[in-house]
């Protein structure tokens, strides 16, 4: 398993109008590009958005489905990549005085990640992570107040 926090200098609010804009997924999860929305409204429970992965000079596509949401604490995700398998992706949201601390939390499910889940898998998970996490943060942080308090209405463009 494969856990990493980062506090973000925003509310709970903020970064919750980051993870319920779809469009925004790419630009903070390491590896996908081209999000768009495949079943219901993301992110309520059973919807799902698809993206491209690119591992090289290849491109594949993958695909994450809601398993459960709690807002505005919880978001656990389950990533699909074909072959590659699926991981589930799980998100603590907490105050921290007038911040947020964000908990990840990612661990193999099936595939080749599930089968070969190591100690070594584990540690480039966490560097994954690491990115991640700040790519969060640098989107929540550049919300306007609005914008954190009405999420899906920002920008899919704006840095």
């Amino acid at each position: 398993m494969a856990a990493r926090h980062h506090l973000i200098d925003r509310a709970p609010s903020a970064v919750w109008a980051v993870l319920e804009d779809e469009r925004q997924y790419g630009r903070w999860v390491v590896g996908t590009s081209g999000t768009r929305r495949e079943e219901g409204h993301w992110p309520e429970l059973g919807s799902s958005i698809v993206y491209d992965v690119r591992l090289g000079p290849r491109r594949f596509t993958g695909r994450t489905l809601v398993r459960r949401i709690e807002r505005p604490r919880t978001l656990e995700l389950e990533a699909e990549a074909g072959a590659l398998g699926s991981a589930r992706i799980a998100l603590d949201i907490r105050p921290w005085g007038d911040k947020t601390l964000v908990t990840v939390d990612e661990h193999p499910l099936r595939g080749i990640g599930g089968t070969l889940h190591n100690v070594l898998l584990d540690s480039l998970i966490q560097m994954r992570h690491r990115t991640m996490l700040a790519r969060l943060a640098r989107l929540t942080e550049q919300l306007t107040p609005a914008e954190a308090h009405h999420p899906g209405q920002r920008a899919a463009t704006a840095d």
